[in-house]
């Protein structure tokens, strides 16, 4: 199942199934309420943790990425089976073809209590050995982030996608 082609009625069910766990209390979890909506501070924290993510990529620091997930986060990347752990995420990201550049815009950024959702787009090139140079995609994501006791929005779990079609 492909989340991009869920209507948006069972992408709210998904996503409100994704919230039950980290709520801490039973207002936040009923439907279409929430006691505690993200603050400026939380939505800073996102933002931090999603550009300290972007300049570890930039950077080729792959442990730097992995930091930027909880331990036992999960990647989802296309036409391929889950990650799932920070070390596994970090080895995922060793293994990509070298990043040339990479942009992302986060879209949307919307939670409840301990938990968020970014859903945005990235524009990256890169060279995949044999290419004969190098390769442009733009696609998007979603990311489910979880706060920390530092207040701190580590990445939970992350999906992207190309936008172009499949080869």
């Amino acid at each position: 199942m492909k989340l991009a082609l869920l209507p948006p009625p069972a992408l709210l069910a998904l996503l409100a199934l994704a919230l039950l766990p980290a709520c801490q209390s039973t207002a936040c979890c009923e439907p279409h309420t929430c006691a505690t909506r993200l603050t400026e501070t939380d939505r800073a924290g996102i933002a931090k943790n999603s550009e300290a993510w972007l300049a570890a990529v930039r950077a080729r620091d792959w442990a730097a990425v992995a930091a930027t997930y909880v331990d036992d986060a999960m990647l989802l990347p296309p036409n391929m089976p889950a990650v799932s752990g920070r070390a596994a995420i970090r080895g995922f990201f060793e293994g990509f073809p070298p990043i040339v550049s990479m942009d992302l815009t986060d879209a949307e950024v919307e939670g409840c209590c301990d938990v968020a959702y970014v859903r945005g787009n990235y524009r990256m090139s890169f060279a995949p050995p044999g290419a004969g140079g190098t390769v442009q995609e733009s696609g998007k994501y979603i990311e489910i982030r979880w706060r920390q006791a530092d207040g701190s929005w580590l990445k939970k779990h992350d999906m992207f996608s190309s936008d172009a079609p499949p080869q």
